[in-house]
């Protein structure tokens, strides 16, 4: 009776020590969607995702335009060279003149609108602001080109017949051209800054490019006497 009874204490503790060292049971995984860690980190909607950093290491603090126009009007007021600024008239609606044009009859023509007679104010104002001394104004003949060149209020207005607009006579474009070529290569070597006022196929021809209304283009002449593109300004 008792060797029995020890068998069966010895196959209960037995039982119970076996027990103890199965395995344990594992806690349930969580959800796909519950976060597993307080510190993890929300990824924001596509919507909502934040904007790139509006700071480069390698962009300028001025935007380049305004560099290089600093550049230019700083020119201008040294002016060790002489500059010539071409400027389209300013906005005056339309295009060409109408067919009853007469050069010498405003009533005739396309003129310059009220925002186009404050476009030419503005862009005076600048070069006054800039401090650049003109020594000449020179226009074409046509009334809005003339009424900008005295708007700009930069000093006399000169009629220059060579910056008459050839829109309606395009053969007259390449002998126009050399004349203002010529033009500017005789007055090269006296430092200075001449502003004229003209249109837009005269300074297409010379400049290589179209202009906006109210848009300059400065010219110089290089040393193999060839007129070249130094900088465009505006419009204002």
């Amino acid at each position: 009776m008792l060797v029995n009874r020890q068998r069966l204490v010895t196959a209960s503790l037995l039982l119970f020590a076996l027990a103890g060292c199965g395995p344990r049971s594992e806690p349930a995984a969580a959800p796909p969607d519950t976060p597993t860690s307080s510190t993890a980190t929300p990824t924001a909607p596509a919507s909502e995702a934040p904007a790139e950093s509006s700071t480069d290491s390698t962009s300028s603090a001025i935007p380049e335009a305004q560099v290089v126009e600093g550049d230019i009007w700083s020119r201008l007021r040294q002016a060790d060279t002489h500059y010539y600024v071409l400027m389209r008239h300013a906005i005056a609606p339309g295009t060409g003149d109408p067919a009853n044009f007469q050069v010498d009859d405003c009533a005739t023509q396309r003129n310059l609108s009220e925002e186009g007679r404050e476009q030419a104010r503005r862009t005076g104002a600048a070069f006054r602001e800039q401090n650049v001394a003109v020594q000449q104004v020179l226009s074409s003949e046509w009334c809005r080109c003339l009424d900008t060149a005295e708007l700009l209020d930069l000093g006399p207005v000169e009629r220059f017949p060579i910056l008459n607009s050839f829109f309606q006579d395009r053969s007259q474009g390449p002998p126009q051209t050399q004349q203002l070529q010529e033009f500017m290569v005789a007055n090269r070597d006296e430092a200075g800054v001449t502003v004229l006022v003209t249109h837009f196929v005269n300074i297409s021809a010379i400049a290589g490019s179209g202009v906006s209304s109210g848009e300059l283009v400065v010219m110089q002449v290089n040393d193999d006497n060839e007129p070249e593109v130094v900088e465009a300004i505006g419009p204002f």
